[in-house]
């Protein structure tokens, strides 16, 4: 599957104009006889696995690649048992640590705004109590944001969880993920109608003779169409308040927007670069993070 040497693939990938030195910049080097980078400007030396989500690990570069691209070719989501028996890893918690090494990669923090016609609302995940449409107990806000095209087809979106203090969160989230000058589509909620002072063109809507906000009963809303969507079940099932919950969001992202991606190769290619701009996550950390969960 992968004919060329893995840690020169993932040097090209790393340092595509050519080696950088992360200490100081200079891009003048030689190569040791370990493989490793030695910069002529400061002396220092660099792995092409250091300061990636591969830093300091035990496991064959090749073993790695295999992992990502047997994440990035299953379209309804991978779990860590899975990727263990695909793998053949002796240990679970390897597989584990792994699959949440790689959702820290999924998403690029520089990624290009939401643009068009895209709309913008919250919704809640957990149980479902009679009564109590919005929040409740057991239920876990998420914004939501997805552009709206032709023929009612949904194009890339943006999930982030809602904070405890709810207030302006839509208007925040849709100022950070959709580009100024698009059109954001909301409910009535008047909070909502600051989005037309901001250098959105703003629609929104309300339940038919009323000011009362339509929520996300009206169908031009997009949650039910995306909850209905492969991978939604395991989101829903991994849906608990901590620290790990926006990486689970970020793997339904990447999922949902790569859906229609002719090209596993691509993406491939594209998370594999990612995790060479993703910084190293120690297991103590991962632990920490998922116990907060």
């Amino acid at each position: 599957m992968f004919p060329e040497i893995p840690s020169e693939y993932l040097a090209r990938l790393r340092w595509p104009d050519g080696f950088v030195c992360p200490k100081c910049g200079s891009a003048d080097y030689w190569r040791t006889g370990a493989g490793l980078w030695m910069c002529r400007g400061c002396s220092r030396r660099t792995s092409v696995t250091a300061g990636t989500i591969f830093d300091r690990t035990r496991t064959p570069l090749r073993t790695w690649f295999a992992a990502v691209w047997f994440v990035t070719a299953q379209k309804n989501g991978v779990s860590a048992l899975g990727l263990q028996r695909v793998l053949g890893l002796k240990s679970y918690e390897t597989a584990w640590a792994w699959m949440h090494k790689l959702r820290r990669a999924m998403v690029r923090p520089d990624r290009e705004m939401l643009s068009g016609l895209v709309e913008v609302d919250e919704s809640f995940i957990g149980g479902v109590h009679r009564g109590m449409p919005g929040v409740g107990s057991d239920k876990i806000s998420v914004l939501i944001a997805a552009e709206h095209l032709d023929h009612n087809r949904i194009g890339r979106i943006r999930l982030e969880p809602g904070p405890a203090d709810g207030r302006l969160a839509l208007v925040k989230f849709g100022q950070r993920v959709v580009a100024p000058g698009s059109t954001i589509r909301t409910d009535g909620a008047r909070q909502l109608r600051r989005f037309a002072n901001l250098g959105y063109n703003h629609e929104y809507f309300t339940q038919l003779g009323s000011d009362v906000p339509a929520m996300s009963t009206c169908p031009q809303f997009t949650w039910p169409r995306l909850s209905s969507s492969a991978g939604s079940t395991a989101l829903c099932t991994k849906a608990s308040p901590g620290n790990s919950w926006p990486y689970y969001l970020d793997e339904f992202t990447f999922r949902f927007n790569c859906r229609t991606s002719a090209s596993r190769g691509l993406l491939f290619y594209r998370l594999l670069q990612q995790c060479t701009n993703t910084d190293p996550v120690p297991l103590k950390n991962l632990v920490s993070s998922s116990s907060a969960n």
